[in-house]
């Protein structure tokens, strides 16, 4: 059996945030929902970073190479990888779960999964490349301070557009946790495409598959 990608590749595609500052309002994780000021800045870094992100998609100076390599480095710097990871793995970090994990296993997921998102999907950037990231509205997520962002993507080949929902961490950094395309969301399907290759194959096996992903 076969890890199953994220069909989602657009998602992914998307989940590349450059580095934008937030206002000094919004840079501070206060308790509470966001306030407007967070949600309008949540909204303009989204704005922005689909911006970034898709000029270095149209950027004809840069080889495929080059462009995976400033992804990467995207990604690992703005994306809330680490946190996304380990929530993938939640299940498996329980007191309860039949499978013990150790340090070591934690730490070698961790270290690979950055490159795994991009080594997956960074090929089918280039097909999204003129893709257009409109914000449509913005709604405060939970207590900390989260923001949902949602948006609509223009299809770059003509089909109907694409709802997309944006989750930001706030902090002095924003960060994308996760997203929602179209009511699915890549969180929980990667998830449970982790969690069946895992009781297939094991910890160590996934951890293998996802440093050997192209």
């Amino acid at each position: 059996m076969e890890l199953k990608p994220i069909t989602l590749a657009l998602a992914i595609a998307l989940a590349v945030p450059a580095a934008f500052a937030m206002p000094a309002a919004a840079q501070t994780a206060a308790s509470g929902p966001a306030t407007p000021a967070q949600q309008k800045a949540a909204a303009d870094f989204i704005d922005g970073l689909a911006n970034q992100a898709f000029g270095v998609l149209r950027d004809k100076s840069l080889t495929r190479d080059q462009a995976r390599t400033k992804f990467r480095t995207l990604l690992r710097a703005n994306f809330d990888v680490d946190g996304t990871g380990l929530r993938l793995i939640r299940a498996y970090r329980a007191p309860g779960s039949p499978i013990k994990l150790t340090d070591a296993q934690v730490n070698a997921y961790r270290a690979a999964l950055p490159d795994f998102i991009v080594n997956t999907y960074s090929d089918r950037l280039y097909d999204f490349a003129t893709a257009k990231v409109t914000v449509v509205r913005t709604v405060p997520r939970g207590n900390r301070g989260e923001v949902d962002v949602f948006t609509r993507i223009t299809d770059p080949k003509g089909g109907k557009p694409i709802d997309a929902i944006w989750q930001v961490k706030p902090g002095a950094k924003p960060l994308v946790s996760n997203i929602t395309v179209n009511g699915v969301n890549v969180a929980l399907t990667q998830e449970a495409d982790f969690k069946a290759y895992i009781e297939k194959n094991g910890f160590d096996a996934l951890v293998d598959f996802m440093k050997k992903a192209k």
